[in-house]
């Protein structure tokens, strides 16, 4: 019976590390997509802010 503890708290530990990496990787997944959404928003901003800029020189020459 000793031996059936054992094993049972050594499967408990580790289902206990697997439930937690798998938050963590969730939320490092979350964390991705939170940063990628901002970095092509700041991307678009910029190209935005390009085309502007080239727009209003065209108008300038013309």
């Amino acid at each position: 019976q000793l031996s059936q503890a054992l094993l049972e708290a050594q499967a408990s530990e580790h289902s206990m590390r697997m439930m937690a990496m798998k938050s963590a990787t969730d939320n490092a997944n979350d964390l991705i997509d939170d940063l990628t959404l901002a970095f092509n928003t700041a991307r678009q901003a910029g190209i935005t802010q390009e085309l502007a800029e080239i727009t209003g020189g065209a108008e300038a020459i013309q």
